[in-house]
């Protein structure tokens, strides 16, 4: 391409897609390039869920001590692949380091503003005409198989409403009661009624096609080879399908932004976090709202025609191989929940690669060694739930406005 583009975006996931429809609604002449095609990688098969309640960081007390007792177990909610990386190692140490409590509180507090902004977002969205992707505002019912985790689960309530965030301990019976005729295990849950949930595939796909018409140029199929530098500005990204030329930049590639930005110097400590999901028709007997089971941490999607099995966070580097045992274990803890759940058709299995940092947080704004690149990364399992409040706050910062929420616990050059 000759001449300077205004924008672009590298990445077609949820944030990418997000980014590039705000900054188009603010006038902006948008490219968006992704390796594969749009919504071809985490933002496609996960639970679809938008919870302003999961603002308690993977990095937390406790966890470290609970993932040792789950290192040698490949079917457990998480696993760490062994080998010797040394971004890995690093990681880990600084994920070690951000379990604490004081740590745990602050993060908190910025995921809880930025979860209620995007919900508030969502809502704008989902009325736009010609825009459809089945958003239920139904809350989100966590069970609990066991009474120490539901005395865990309990305390995590307590902390998220000391956050504002409506969180409601239920016992066996009130359980029961949310899901009608459905047999289910647990011992008790809490229900977060100001989630909500949709259809990832239908939203991410279709605001990239409703952001089309307003002037955002989709190329799939481009990947970013390498990058020219002059002074503190990138001034030609080279990429398989040819050079652009932008005058802003905007880094949103998800699991892959490290390999990127790292020809630019641009540390970022993203690991890649494989999650799984299995989709099958709906049975006639399926849960009408979206669950989160427990101590097994699997999601339970319902979705117009569907539902959805999701799970696991498996530390395994850019490996997107299926390893049936972890497919296997989320059905079996379905299973557990639900021994009466009917047998229905399966549509697929799926795998992705979250991109996790080490507190839990994502990186957002400028590095400090670039004017004109704004990175947007790093949201582990939030990426749907995060994605418009990050698209509109890129938007803000490529416009150099400021931005809505204080972006100081998000910099990009947080760890050195």
């Amino acid at each position: 391409m000759t001449g300077q583009d205004d924008v672009l975006v590298i990445g077609g996931g949820v944030i990418g897609v997000c980014s590039a429809y705000y900054l188009a609604g603010r006038g902006r002449r948008v490219t968006l390039i992704d390796r594969d095609e749009i919504c071809s990688g985490a933002s496609w098969g996960n639970a679809g869920f938008i919870c302003p309640s999961h603002s308690m960081p993977l990095a937390a007390p406790g966890v470290i001590g609970q993932a040792l007792k789950w290192m040698f177990d490949p079917t457990s909610p998480f696993h760490i692949k062994l080998r010797f990386d040394r971004a890995l190692s690093s990681w880990l140490m600084k994920f070690a380091l951000a379990c604490n409590q004081g740590r745990m509180q602050r993060s908190m507090a910025v995921l809880r503003d930025l979860g209620v902004a995007s919900r508030a977002l969502y809502d704008e969205l989902a009325a736009i005409d010609g825009l459809s992707f089945d958003m239920r505002r139904e809350g989100l019912l966590h069970v609990y198989g066991t009474a120490e985790a539901y005395e865990d689960g309990a305390e995590e309530a307590r902390l998220l409403t000391e956050h504002g965030i409506d969180a409601v301990v239920l016992d066996r019976q009130a359980v029961q009661q949310r899901l009608g005729d459905l047999e289910c295990t647990g011992v008790g849950g809490v229900v977060c009624p100001g989630d909500a949930h949709l259809d990832p595939g239908q939203f991410v796909r279709g605001l990239a096609a409703l952001a089309e018409p307003m002037g955002v140029d989709v190329r799939t199929s481009t990947e970013v080879l390498g990058w020219e530098v002059s002074g503190r500005a990138v001034t030609a990204v080279h990429t398989t399908r040819g050079d652009l030329h932008p005058r802003q930049i905007v880094l949103a590639a998800g699991a892959w932004s490290p390999s990127v930005a790292r020809d630019l110097r641009v540390r970022l400590p993203i690991e890649a976090a494989k999650g799984y999901s299995v989709t099958v028709e709906r049975p006639a007997n399926a849960p009408a709202l979206p669950m989160l089971l427990g101590e097994t941490r699997v999601a339970v999607t319902p979705l117009a025609d569907m539902l959805r099995f999701g799970g696991t966070l498996e530390l395994a580097g850019m490996d997107l191989s299926v390893n049936q045992r972890r497919v296997d274990a989320i059905m079996q803890a379905a299973r557990r929940f639900f021994p009466g759940l009917e047998e229905s058709e399966l549509i697929e299995i799926w795998r992705g690669l979250r991109p996790c940092s080490p507190d839990g947080l994502p990186f957002l704004g400028r590095p400090q060694a670039y004017d004109n690149l704004v990175v947007a990364a790093g949201h582990g399992t939030l990426g749907i739930s995060l994605g418009p409040v990050t698209g509109k706050l890129v938007s803000q910062i490529v416009s150099d406005e400021t931005p809505m929420i204080d972006l100081t616990p998000l910099n990009v050059d947080r760890f050195g």
